[in-house]
């Protein structure tokens, strides 16, 4: 088979599997990729996000990780959401999740997808294979765009012009030699939305972002308390953040997923804060079986919709944020976090009793923290 036939047949076994896009770039990052890198890891913008500094030079060149690799095919899947998620906002009584997390883990989807194609690339050629998807140290986004499937936005994921912002990426390295495609250029222009609507300003200037304030970072990778300053702008998001995906112009273009997996589950699809705040550990990872959810862990979890309950005005949920709070056996983070969401619901009479009632008799220092740092006014 030539090689113009064999990319044709790559192409058409990607789309048989479900893939939107495919493009075939070297193993070779430009320059301006491995500086941004270094100057994001030197601010120490990646947070409790440890394994990118730890993994820094492996990330930076993608032959570090296989140096056999010759090309790298990558490729796109559509996630669109069949409406935009900026309205579930509205609903301040239920929590939000992030679209990519409402159905089945997409590691385990286009992984499988994947290793069909690769194995099929295998049989076709009799070169070795290897399959990645956001689980190893590969610059996926400058990659993609390398590869001519999208490029990277303002808000620093990939952008297409067939899907939008919803795309999951995955490569496959290969010793087989093919000849790449021509890069993706920029079509952001002048459009900035995705940065202006960002909740807690986490883009410095356009395709600079500071993970350490960006609420998909907060909710999912962030261990131990919210810090203040982010937990009003949070709203009701409980599990990661659209907001700069959802307003991409470019997804006027996008279609629903075909792909019946990534559509939002009955339990994931905006679901009652209060019957969030009840699960205990066994609850949440029946809940959220097979769903990237399940890997921030029940603490992290109710932590996050403790501080949506607090941002809800919904006065019923009072009740079960004060069951958590008087609940000895939670941890002390998810105390000191229905401290805040108590404040911001209650009265001063029932703040007043509080303090009477279960302050005076805290011994939690963590929890006391939390105690006095609220004294006086709602934050």
């Amino acid at each position: 088979m030539t090689q113009e036939l064999l990319k044709f047949a790559l192409i058409e076994k990607a789309k048989q599997e479900g893939f939107d896009q495919v493009g075939i770039t070297n193993p070779a990052l430009p320059e301006r990729n491995k500086t941004a890198l270094q100057e994001f890891l030197k601010a120490q913008w990646h947070g409790d996000m440890s394994w990118m500094e730890e993994k820094q030079q492996r990330r930076q060149d993608p032959a570090t990780l296989w140096p056999q690799v010759k090309s790298l095919i990558i490729l796109s899947m559509n996630y669109g959401p069949d409406e935009n998620p900026l309205s579930e906002l509205e609903r301040t009584s239920n929590g939000v999740i992030s679209v990519y997390a409402k159905g089945k883990d997409y590691h385990d989807v286009v992984k499988k997808k994947l290793k069909n194609i690769a194995r099929w690339l295998v049989s076709e050629t009799g070169e070795q294979v290897k399959v990645f998807v956001d689980t190893a140290p590969v610059m996926e986004k400058p990659l993609a765009m390398r590869a001519g499937i999208g490029w990277q936005g303002k808000h620093t994921n990939l952008v297409s012009q067939d899907i939008g912002s919803w795309g999951f990426i995955g490569s496959i390295f290969t010793t087989h030699s093919f000849a790449p495609d021509e890069p993706e250029r920029d079509h952001c222009g002048s459009c900035q939305k995705c940065l202006d609507i960002c909740p807690t300003n986490a883009f410095d200037e356009p395709y600079r972002l500071e993970a350490r304030r960006c609420i998909s970072y907060l909710t999912i990778e962030h261990k131990g308390m919210i810090p203040i300053e982010f937990r009003r702008a949070m709203g009701n998001r409980i599990y990661g953040c659209d907001d700069c995906l959802a307003i991409c112009p470019w997804n006027k273009f996008a279609k629903t997923a075909s792909e019946q997996r990534f559509h939002a589950r009955t339990d994931t699809d905006n679901p009652p804060l209060n019957v969030l705040l009840s699960m205990d550990d066994l609850a949440f990872r029946e809940r959220f079986k097979g769903t990237p959810i399940k890997r921030t862990g029940r603490d992290n979890f109710i932590r996050n919709c403790l501080m949506a309950a607090g941002n809800s005005n919904d006065q019923t949920l009072k009740r079960p944020v004060l069951t958590i709070l008087q609940n000895k056996t939670e941890p002390p983070m998810v105390r000191a976090s229905a401290i805040w969401a108590y404040k911001q619901l209650a009265s001063e009479q029932e703040w007043h009793d509080l303090e009477t009632n279960e302050m005076a008799t805290e011994n939690n220092q963590d929890v006391l923290n939390e105690w006095h740092q609220l004294q006086g006014d709602k934050q």
